[in-house]
Formats: C-alpha cells, structure tokens, sequence
C-alpha cells in the first residue's frame, strides 16, 4: 500500500489553522510507529541523523521520534520537514504517527 503524502500534508495544514499563540521557531518532534518486526532502528536513525534529526526511542518499545532542529512554525516548514522524516521512515520499515512541539 502506498502512503498517501497529500492527505498528511493537508492533516499538518488543518493543524495550523485556528492556532494562537505559536513561537515563531520550535524544534518539532516527528513520531513513527514500527510497522514490521524486524524494522532496523539502526538504519532508520542513522539515516534521519544524516537530514539532521536527532533521535530518541520511546518507552513503548515501537515508537521513534525524530527531533528537528529550530525551524520556523509554519505549515510549510513542518511539512517540509515532516515529509523528509516519513521519506525514511517509509523505507525503513516505520509508519508516521504525527507531530508536536518538542520541549
């Protein structure tokens, strides 16, 4: 099945709409689910370190996030972050879960 890329870049622009009270810049925290076993989280992190994200592994044992660096808060710049992450999480085995402000 193939990931339908639009439909996650308009979720990501409805999020903005309406919002109040936004920094101008934040570092986003990207969330992808493991979708198969034997998905190499080494690979995966060592290829969203080399586009400059940092990585963390979540407690629950299926969930990585992908911090960026300061960006703008914008639409545009989180998707355009958004969709490098998920271009590698795609190929490595992981699945997007969404997105927040990393603190």
């Amino acid at each position: 099945m193939s990931h339908n890329f639009e439909a996650q870049r308009r979720e990501t622009f409805a999020t903005f709409k309406g919002a109040k009270g936004l920094p101008a810049q934040a570092r986003v925290e990207f969330l992808f689910f493991i979708e198969e076993l034997d998905a190499d989280w080494g690979a995966f992190e060592k290829a969203l370190k080399a586009k400059g994200f940092r990585t963390r592994r979540l407690e629950d044992g299926e969930t990585l996030a992908a911090v960026s660096g300061m960006i703008p808060l914008t639409p545009e710049a989180v998707w355009d972050r958004e969709r490098v992450a998920t271009e590698i999480a795609l190929k490595h085995d992981f699945y997007p879960d969404g997105w927040e402000l990393a603190e």
